[in-house]
């Protein structure tokens, strides 16, 4: 897999029947129990596709999605985003048949995992990111209070390259970053925010619209929009019973 691109999500949720309940009947999610031994560790596909993790947080953690970034090498990665000035959470650490991962925290405070990952049978590693299927990763946003700063963190990271940059008021810009020429997400200073970055992952819909309601119907937040984004596609923001935040998007 390409260095740079992302290749998993995960949630840490206290309640694990409530969040694959919300999960499976939004984004048509099967989960199955991964075996890994001393935790529960539940892992939901889609399409026959493995996208995303569950597991039940350790005292003191966040409620919260988190992106995975593919990396060549991972302790190399860390290494480097160290010198960058990123926090170490979780150090290289071996999954036995998936890879070996690292949790961060980016000099602006927002988190973020790599994966360097242990190709399948197949040959691949995974397809957790795919913009053409729902129910899959989509896109992500990046909202710090120091964007600059950001860009040039994560560019020298991961090879991030800034695709194009479009206005969001009088003093603020989105700037849309691209990983080998695929647009994967986007990074902009957050009016009045005075807090730690934050990430926000994207999952695919087939309507927006129906998953305002479907979000609504089981027990979640729609806490934005649905709003219009360039080439036409709708986004909302939303929170899941627990109060993991996420967003959705794609047709009306």
């Amino acid at each position: 897999m390409t260095h740079g691109l992302p290749c998993w999500y995960e949630l840490a949720n206290p309640d694990l029947d409530a969040a694959k309940s919300f999960y499976a009947g939004l984004l048509g999610w099967t989960w199955t129990d991964s075996g890994m031994p001393g935790m529960t560790y539940l892992l939901g596909s889609r399409d026959g596709d493995m996208v995303a993790g569950l597991f039940k947080p350790d005292p003191g953690m966040p409620t919260a999605w988190t992106a995975y970034i593919a990396v060549d090498n991972a302790d190399e990665t860390v290494a480097q985003a160290k010198d960058l000035g990123a926090t170490v959470v979780v150090p290289p650490t071996d999954i036995p048949g998936t890879g070996r991962f690292s949790v961060l925290i980016d000099p602006q405070g927002a988190a973020f995992g790599i994966l360097q990952p242990q190709p399948m049978a197949d040959g691949t590693s995974g397809n957790a990111f795919d913009q053409k299927k729902s129910g899959h990763g989509n896109w992500h946003d990046l909202a710090t209070p120091d964007a600059p700063a950001a860009l040039t963190f994560y560019a020298a990271l991961f090879g991030w390259t800034q695709s194009r940059a479009m206005p969001m008021g009088p003093d603020n810009l989105y700037t849309v970053i691209a990983c080998a020429g695929q647009d994967i997400g986007g990074i902009f200073t957050e009016a009045g925010n005075t807090g730690p970055a934050k990430w926000t992952v994207y999952f695919g819909t087939p309507s927006v619209q129906d998953a305002v309601e479907a979000v609504k119907a089981s027990g979640g937040q729609v806490l934005h929009g649905p709003s219009e984004v360039p080439g036409g596609a709708l986004i909302i923001h939303c929170s899941d019973p627990i109060g993991a935040g996420f967003a959705l998007v794609g047709p009306a």
